[in-house]
């Protein structure tokens, strides 16, 4: 994932930190950049993939080689649909981020750590009610 420059005035070494009030101006505008650019990068990768699929040819003779492709393409748009719905959860934490919600448990209204904000920048949920939600997704499927 590439990271986007920062708005105007902030240092591009600039790393949330704890000891900072929580979810202040600085670091809203971090993730707000970090999910943009995130944004932008898989738009650019599926114009880039739409065009690899305009250009593939399903008319080869060879049925083999007509199969290969077809099974490629299927694989394309599978990780396409994927990242048609991840571009969906960075849009609604940039909403979370106007809303003044974004990085707030949906469940608890807790603090999401800085640490998981930064490997999962869509995060919704603390760690501990992420592991709840999933012990109960598990337990409805196996009735």
């Amino acid at each position: 994932m590439a990271t986007a420059p920062l708005p105007h005035g902030y240092a591009e070494d600039y790393r949330p930190h704890n000891d900072e009030p929580f979810m202040n101006g600085r670091q809203l505008a971090y993730f707000r950049a970090k999910l943009i650019a995130w944004k932008e990068e898989l738009l650019q990768g599926a114009e880039e993939a739409l065009g690899n699929l305009r250009e593939d040819s399903f008319r080869d003779p060879d049925v083999i080689d007509r199969a290969t492709s077809v099974a490629d393409w299927s694989l394309e748009l599978r990780a396409r649909d994927r990242q048609r719905k991840l571009i969906g959860k960075i849009e609604a934490a940039l909403r979370r981020i106007e809303e003044g919600e974004y990085g707030y448990c949906e469940v608890t209204g807790e603090p999401i750590s800085l640490a998981r904000l930064e490997a999962r920048l869509v995060a919704t949920m603390t760690v501990d009610a992420q592991e709840r939600h999933e012990r109960r997704e598990r337990s409805f499927r196996e009735k």
